[in-house]
């Protein structure tokens, strides 16, 4: 077995042994139940909004377990341990942003069909919104890994993690929300382009954050 995969492994039985992975998910279906609640019975103002309201949940939803994706490892010498190992921190960021994703992005994905219903979205807003849930949450995903590295150890990180994340995923939620118009393709490209360029520079931006924090 690879160290890339030992470690993916390890955080994903960790994720769903403490329950941690079903808090986004709790908290996006809670969004779409309270929300009608919210703006009214009105079919196609819901149909209008909804969409753009499950994009924040999901983004709300990526950083709600990060304070608990670098800050263990960091507090219990997990991460020197990968180092005496001859680990790069790079392979480590990278698979903790792959166990991050899987532990939420699939299951939003999945939550996103119930909640379409109570928001009362089409079909065709429906594929859009699941495809741009795939193509998006890899990259908040990326996001929420690089912030919790750069904030570990710091006094009161989850509030800081959440005032410096919440800015940079700005782009991410303007295209998401973006592709669930009719002509939402341009959108998707965009969406898909800064997605990739988070995941580009995460590992190696987790990684100098890793290493800045041991020395």
């Amino acid at each position: 077995m690879t160290a890339f995969t030992a470690i993916l492994l390890r955080d994903l039985r960790l994720a769903y042994a403490g329950g941690r992975a079903w808090l986004p998910l709790v908290f996006f279906l809670l969004v779409a139940t309270l929300f009608p609640f919210a703006v009214g019975p009105d079919g196609p103002l819901l149909a209008r909004t909804g969409g753009g309201a499950l994009w924040m949940a999901a983004l709300l939803a990526a950083l709600l377990p990060i304070d608990r994706l670098i800050a263990p490892d960091r507090e219990a010498g997990v991460l020197d341990q990968h180092a005496v190992r001859g680990i790069s921190e790079e392979t480590v960021a990278l698979a903790k942003i792959a166990a991050h994703w899987l532990s939420f992005g699939p299951p939003l994905m999945l939550a996103a069909l119930p909640a379409a219903a109570l928001l009362r979205l089409e079909g065709a807003t429906l594929v859009r919104l699941e495809l741009g849930l795939a193509i998006g949450t890899p990259g908040l995903a990326a996001l929420a890994l690089t912030t919790a590295a750069l904030t570990a150890g710091l006094s009161g990180a989850g509030a800081l993690a959440g005032l410096l994340m919440l800015p940079l995923a700005v782009p991410v939620l303007i295209f998401g929300a973006g592709a669930l118009g009719d002509d939402g393709m341009g959108a998707l490209k965009l969406l898909a382009a800064a997605s990739l360029l988070l995941l580009a520079i995460a590992p190696f931006a987790t990684g100098a954050a890793i290493r800045a924090g041991r020395s």
